[in-house]
């Protein structure tokens, strides 16, 4: 079988999996956030943090919830890894320094994952599992959180309630992320993923020296990982280890559940609001996008450019053979469109303008489908701005979903979406001047640009891959970097609380024979072209001045 053939069926499949999980999922979450009745298990969270899920908040009530919740989680993770030397089950690893302990804190409380560290070399078993693991549920059911107080907007009509932000946190941890993850988790088990405490063990001499590796509760970290759209690795090799993902089975497996929440969610959405086909709309423009910039990768890495590339099916450097280039570069637009950051390859060994299609993903603002809760409120607002600008092309108030998009709900969306480029090119156009954050460049010219716009750009749309050739672990990366993780993160979620809170004080519009329709393809066409339009205008300077111009040179 040709690799471009086993490339494609592998995508076949994937897009299978997904639309088979679709349905009940989507119908399942939207239960969930309705649902008036609470667990007995929850409602013992409830009565241990002093809540009162039936407490209905407003958009500064929710956001204080959200804001209050994150706070003490950094503190707490930072804690945790500055104490990590006098811990059991540390082994023997010495705490983290403090640049490097606010980084990391910052980094998987905001569901980034950035690792300016080697994972296995770092981190014990209590601040990989009781740390790094629990941040991976806990951020990523703050973000679903945030998206269904945005959809609650839309749904409700006369009153600035948003529903209970932590009711919301722990039903989408207890009742939608957990139990997926012990399936998945037996799932890469059955693979090959190790699951165990073991300490290090010798395994052989490499290079002339002895090569250890040590062992951890792998799998259901991993299984969290992809599905709550994290992207940290247990070790630095991160899912190109073999213990993190063993073969082509469990390399789909993790795509699909990168995929599963974040295109389910448009479901979820079409569901509370009370048109599917809305939510169908949103999913056509996520899907398009998401299998444009698939095949533009698959095609970019499987171009022959020369005898090595004959020979080997495609540009295989720095990708494993196991997974091949089809395996690998579905991955690799997997994790930088939603806000995942895992990979199974050495991006900045990708071709030119392959590297330029990952970091592209990451500045569309990760939404196609983007990150579990991120990638729908992404979604939505680029929705609002659509039809704004298609308002005023037909001459008419802009409506979505019966409500008024007017100078306030458009004042909050602009804000949403000049913030992460605003701290990407800021953050590049400091360290780019700067004499000393050059020298973490271990390339030159538009290679090495990229290195830092990567960087950046990961850090601040929450994403947390890396191009893998720039030396993040010095005091002033770890610093900015993880000042650009924070406010990428919560900065977004005021602005997004904002305008839910104004939907939801809204009387609905009635329908008319100019209304614009929202669950058209058309209208999924011009969401599109806006989402591109917008990242283009915005970032297509700096792409010239990197992936562009490397990949016109090669």
């Amino acid at each position: 079988m040709s690799p471009v053939l086993a490339g494609v069926l592998q995508l076949l499949a994937l897009i299978a999996a997904l639309a088979l999980v679709y349905r009940p999922l989507g119908d399942y979450m939207a239960r969930v956030y309705s649902s008036p009745r609470h667990l007995r298990a929850e409602k013992w969270i409830y009565r241990a943090i002093g809540a009162d899920p039936a407490t209905e908040m407003r958009w500064p009530a929710y956001l204080r919830g959200v804001l209050a919740f994150s706070v003490i989680s950094v503190l707490f993770l930072y804690l945790l890894q500055r104490a990590q030397g006098g811990l059991p089950g540390s082994l023997g690893f010495a705490s983290i320094d403090p640049d490097q302990a606010f980084n990391t804190a910052a980094s998987f409380v905001s569901n980034t994952n950035w690792q300016s560290y080697y994972g296995e070399q770092a981190m014990g078993h209590v601040v990989q599992t009781g740390g790094l693991a629990v941040q991976n549920f806990l951020s990523a059911a703050v973000g679903m959180a945030v998206a269904v107080a945005l959809v609650r907007g839309f749904a409700r009509s006369r009153t600035g309630e948003l529903g209970n932000f932590w009711s919301d946190l722990v039903r989408g941890t207890v009742r939608i992320l957990l139990p997926v993850s012990v399936i998945g988790a037996i799932v890469l088990v059955a693979c090959g993923a190790i699951q165990n405490f073991a300490g290090i063990h010798e395994v052989g001499q490499f290079m002339g020296g002895a090569q250890q590796w040590n062992g951890g509760a792998v799998a259901s970290q991993e299984v969290i990982k992809e599905l709550g759209t994290n992207g940290g690795g247990y070790f630095n090799a991160n899912s190109a280890h073999p213990f993190e993902n063993p073969n082509p089975v469990s390399n789909l497996f993790e795509i699909f559940l990168i995929l599963l929440i974040p295109f389910a969610m448009t479901r979820t959405f079409g569901r509370m609001v009370g048109s599917l086909r809305q939510g169908y709309a949103i999913l056509v423009a996520m899907g398009a996008i998401w299998l444009g910039f698939t095949a533009l990768m698959m095609w970019t890495e499987f171009h022959h450019g020369g005898p090595a590339f004959d020979i080997a099916g495609g540009a295989l450097e720095g990708k494993e053979t196991r997974f091949g280039v089809g395996g690998s570069s579905i991955f690799a637009v997997a994790t930088t469109l939603t806000s995942t950051g895992a990979v199974n390859s050495f991006l900045s060994s990708f071709t030119g303008y392959g590297g330029g299609i990952a970091l592209l993903g990451m500045q569309l603002g990760e939404i196609a489908p983007g990150g579990v809760g991120s990638g729908l409120y992404g979604m939505l607002i680029m929705a609002v701005i659509a039809v704004f600008i298609a308002g005023l092309m037909v001459g008419r108030t802009p409506e979505y979903l019966g409500k008024k998009i007017g100078s306030r709900q458009i004042k909050f969306a602009a804000s949403y979406i000049l913030i992460t480029p605003a701290l990407v090119l800021c953050f590049t156009a400091v360290a780019m001047a700067l004499p000393t954050p050059g020298n973490s460049m271990t390339n030159s010219g538009p290679h090495g640009f990229t290195e830092i716009l990567y960087a950046y750009t990961s850090g601040a749309n929450n994403n947390g891959s890396a191009f893998a050739g720039l030396n993040a672990d010095t005091q002033w990366f770890n610093t900015t970097i993880g000042l650009a993780m924070l406010l990428g993160r919560f900065v977004p979620m005021v602005f997004v609380l904002a305008l839910a809170g104004s939907l939801a004080e809204q009387s609905p519009v009635p329908k008319t024979a100019g209304t614009l329709r929202t669950e058209k393809p058309l209208f999924s066409g011009v969401l599109v072209g806006t989402i591109l339009i917008v990242a283009g205008l915005t970032y297509f300077p700096a792409l010239a001045l990197g992936p562009l111009a490397e990949g016109l040179a090669s």
